[in-house]
């Protein structure tokens, strides 16, 4: 895992011509850990994501596992999160504190709201929960 501490140390992964940050060596994705609130105006590509806070246009990653996450759209396996605030996610399993909305559409296999009155819902569109096969 590679851990990040302020947003220089990130520069190097930075594409420009994407406007993305893309976390690969030797042509794999990397894991990641972010150590501070990350705000940036573009994306971010990794294998699994670690972070306390993350707001960026689109997240791309196996695993994330932050405290807030916001986001224009968000794909992942896997999402564990304080609060989650994005215009779609789709992901295999959400499991968030209280509350997981966004504008467009949530996809998902499953989502979990860790506290009691936990809330999750699109604003616009739906919340598709795909059946197992």
């Amino acid at each position: 895992m590679r851990t990040f501490s302020s947003l220089k140390e990130m520069k190097p992964y930075f594409n420009a011509i994407t406007n993305s940050y893309e976390f690969f060596e030797n042509g794999k994705l990397l894991d990641i850990e972010i150590t501070f609130g990350l705000t940036i105006n573009g994306n971010i590509l990794a294998r699994d994501i670690n972070a306390l806070d993350i707001n960026a246009y689109d997240i791309t990653a196996g695993d994330i596992d932050a405290l807030s996450i916001t986001a224009g759209d968000i794909s992942s396996l896997n999402i564990k999160a304080w609060d989650i605030n994005a215009g779609d996610i789709e992901a295999t399993e959400i499991s968030f504190h209280a509350v997981c909305f966004a504008y467009k559409n949530i996809v998902c296999k499953s989502i979990k709201g860790r506290r009691a009155n936990s809330r999750y819902f699109a604003l616009d569109g739906e919340v598709i929960i795909k059946e197992e096969k």
